[in-house]
């Protein structure tokens, strides 16, 4: 008896490939006027993109005691994901990924403008203004989820944002994780949200062309909250906010359920409970629509 020849496993893939095929260079290009000394990177396989980024900058941050620190140190980094194993979401809660049917990606840079509030609102209005310019397909979700519209107030998860922040040295620092579901998924059956895609909407739409899209659009809503905060995108929320004029539930023990009015300057909910305004402020909070009473 023979030994059967053995096969050697397949080359991993060549990064300078991975990048041609999503169209990098050209992305970096776009960006680079926006965010100056941007790196862009894509990785087959990676736990989760936000964590990745974090460990880097809590690296850098550890380098930096006791010296300044490098131009490299502060420069904007965009890091993307083919597949993503342990991604995570507000909450604690898991984000599922896979190969072709979902985008993942983070970008780490430095906020300088003190007060953050409702920047998690602004990404969301970022990324589906350049998934769904006319505003018909994607609705926001206080505070962080792209949901594809059903019905006024009704609708199922597309995507989401988590944001994570460090301080470097002098700077405080944002890691801006989405999450984009581009294909349907095959979920476990104790998932109990029903969930969307950019499909059924965009059929023919791939991984790099939704990141060329985001990512431009992202940049410049960057700037904007860099510059004038949530108050100057606020509007653009308004026009996608699936919760205003629906009735609501909170886990806001003072606010169990009510009417949203939609949201503040500031980016905090406003929801009418028991004849009072109330403020919902803490991303700790779920919010969610409430079902309409059977008939």
């Amino acid at each position: 008896m023979t030994d059967a020849p053995l096969i050697p496993p397949p080359p991993a893939p060549n990064p300078a490939d991975r990048h041609s095929l999503w169209g990098i260079h050209a992305l970096w290009e776009q960006l680079l006027p926006m965010l100056p000394e941007l790196s862009i990177e894509v990785v087959d396989h990676i736990e989760s993109t936000n964590q990745a980024l974090m460990d880097r900058l809590r690296h850098a941050a550890l380098k930096a005691q006791g010296r300044e620190l490098r131009a490299d140190d502060l420069a904007p980094s965009l890091l993307v994901a083919v597949q993503q194993t342990q991604g995570k979401g507000r909450l604690g809660r898991s984000w599922e990924s896979a190969p072709g049917s979902s985008l993942t990606f983070s970008l780490s840079l430095p906020i300088h403008r003190a007060d953050w509030s409702g920047l998690s609102l602004a990404v969301g209005v970022a990324a589906a203004e350049a998934l769904d310019a006319g505003g018909q397909e994607i609705g926001l979700k206080w505070p962080n989820d792209l949901w594809r519209v059903d019905a006024p107030g009704r609708g199922r998860k597309l995507g989401g944002v988590l944001i994570e922040a460090l301080q470097v040295g002098e700077q405080r620092f944002a890691v801006i994780g989405i999450g984009i579901n581009l294909r349907p998924l095959h979920l476990p059956q104790n998932v109990p949200d029903a969930i969307a895609s950019v499909s059924e909407f965009e059929a023919e739409l791939s991984a790099p062309q939704a990141l060329a899209r985001i990512c431009p659009r992202l940049a410049q809503r960057l700037l904007d909250f860099e510059r004038d905060g949530f108050a100057g995108i606020s509007a653009a929320y308004a026009q996608r906010d699936l919760l205003r004029g629906h009735a609501v539930s909170t886990t806001d023990a003072a606010c169990p359920e009510g009417e949203s009015l939609g949201v503040a300057e500031d980016g905090a909910l406003l929801v009418r409970c028991q004849g009072e305004v109330q403020r919902i402020v803490s991303g700790e909070v779920s919010v969610r629509p409430l079902a309409a009473p059977a008939r």
